[in-house]
């Protein structure tokens, strides 16, 4: 059995059995910046074949995540501070510290923290993002439909 769910940055999980468990202790993880100016990342989990992937994220104040599209559903818990949709059907819609968002699949919108935040947040499949003309790319700014096309329901 071939485990293709890791977390990454995290020492000593690669010689676990594949049943094992992955304890990751998060507040040892360093905060990884992504190409978002102000967007800060910690993976906790990613899932290469299916698309899963769960991320703790910080947003500082005034940063803005561009548009994007929800390929599946996307869920978002704020930890800390707020988001904001900047962008979209739900402009100006805010989601404060406690509460729990959920995106359906295919919505879009842009999202920024004019104050900062902290989320916890699970994807079916990772987002796309149109901010670069031409273009549909990752969070990380690869090719989309290279990387996570195949974990598409169907495909």
């Amino acid at each position: 059995m071939s485990v293709q769910a890791h977390s990454p940055r995290v020492p000593g999980h690669a010689a676990l059995g594949p049943l094992a468990s992955r304890l990751v202790d998060v507040q040892s993880l360093d905060w990884q910046p992504t190409r978002f100016q102000g967007i800060e990342v910690k993976t906790l989990l990613v899932d290469p074949s299916s698309g899963l992937v769960s991320v703790l994220m910080r947003m500082a104040p005034g940063a803005v995540l561009p548009h994007h599209e929800h390929v599946l559903i996307e869920q978002t818990w704020v930890l800390e501070g707020h988001l904001v949709d900047k962008s979209g059907p739900d402009e100006g819609m805010e989601c404060k510290a406690g509460q729990f968002i959920w995106r359906p699949a295919g919505s879009q919108h842009s999202a920024w923290s004019p104050n900062g935040g902290t989320f916890l947040a699970f994807f079916q499949v990772p987002n796309k993002f149109f901010d670069q003309p031409g273009q549909v790319l990752d969070m990380a700014g690869q090719d989309w439909a290279s990387l996570w096309g195949t974990a598409l329901p169907g495909s």
